[in-house]
């Protein structure tokens, strides 16, 4: 059984800095993209950015281009998404997620694998 568990969430004020991790487990890591959606209250969930299973190929929503950074180490099963210049509009559950896919994904209908959710709220 595959299990992704994000952990790193938190309160923090704006223009402060976050990690978000994920641990994937139950499958071969390294043979699969991995993405970072979030979900605002009130809103539906969107892309925010993915990394294809090298770590060598990235994309970025524009809302976070600049701010936002996407890695993994395949070592330790483990995506990160490093995020700074943080905005009170970026509060949201952040959910790590996997397609059945080598190659980047942005589409949510394209991710097969979800993990439960960590939230990171902003504060003006």
């Amino acid at each position: 059984q595959v299990q992704l568990v994000e952990s790193g969430g938190g309160l923090v004020q704006a223009g402060g800095s976050l990690r978000v991790s994920c641990v994937v487990s139950g499958r071969a890591f390294s043979s699969v993209a991995m993405g970072w959606f979030r979900q605002a209250p009130g809103k539906e969930r969107e892309f925010v950015a993915a990394v294809d299973w090298s770590g060598d190929n990235i994309y970025y929503a524009e809302s976070v281009k600049g701010r936002f950074t996407i890695s993994r180490d395949n070592a330790k099963n483990t995506v990160y998404l490093q995020m700074n210049s943080l905005k009170p509009e970026d509060t949201a559950i952040y959910y790590c997620a996997a397609p059945l896919a080598t190659t980047i994904r942005t589409v949510e209908d394209q991710y097969y694998y979800w993990g439960q959710g960590t939230q990171v709220t902003v504060s003006s």
